[in-house]
This record gives structure tokens, sequence and C-alpha cells, in this order.
């Protein structure tokens, strides 16, 4: 039997659930816009909706995400997630490091220019 990989499995899960959020939120669109050109929907109307069916549907994505990460802990020993939260952290250290430094950059340059 071939070997599973369980973290190839739930990101290709991840993807399609992406795949499926995009693909409706595009056909959404769709039909607002063919709404409003009816005249069934005012312009705002259809702004307003489109925005709270786009949050609601960043909602599923995030949710998706948030249990494909439980599975994928849950999969895990205690010391791969001790080894894998312990990469997390050295991961957002490096990325709050780089924020840090881009902002001290662009301040060093806001102040040249005023000069």
């Amino acid at each position: 039997m071939a070997d599973f990989d369980l973290t190839d499995g739930l990101r290709k899960m991840f993807l399609a659930g992406v795949g499926v959020v995009a693909t409706g939120a595009e056909k959404t669109q769709e039909v607002v816009e063919e709404f409003v050109k009816k005249g069934e929907l005012t312009v705002e109307q259809g702004k307003t909706l489109n925005q709270e069916l786009t949050r609601k549907a960043k909602e599923v994505v995030e949710n998706t995400s948030d249990n494909a990460l439980r599975m994928r802990l849950s999969a895990m020993s205690a010391e791969e997630r001790a080894a894998y939260a312990e990469k997390v952290a050295k991961m957002t250290a490096e990325l709050d490091a780089e924020a840090v430094k881009v902002d001290v950059e662009e301040t060093a340059e806001d102040a040249d220019a005023a000069e």
C-alpha cells in the first residue's frame, strides 16, 4: 500500500475549499450584478450584499484552515507539537523582526526626504 501523506491530503483539502469559496464568490458577484442590472437591487444594496458574502466566504476559509491545522496537530505526538510550535514561534519572530526593519527603513527615508 502506498504511503499516505496526511499533510499533502490536508493541503489538497484546504486548496479545494479555497477553490470552492473563490468560485462561489465569483458566481455571487455575477448574480448580484445581474440583479442590479435588472433593477431588483440598487447598486448600494448590491455592494453591501457582496461585501457581506465576501466576509462570510473569508470566514469559511479561515475555519477550514483552522480545522486543517487542528487535524494536523492532533496527528502529532506531544514532542512533535512542541517542535512545531517552536518552529512557528521562530518564524513569527523573524517576520516581526522584518516588519520592524522595514518600519525603521521607512522612517529613515521619511527623515531624509524631509531634509
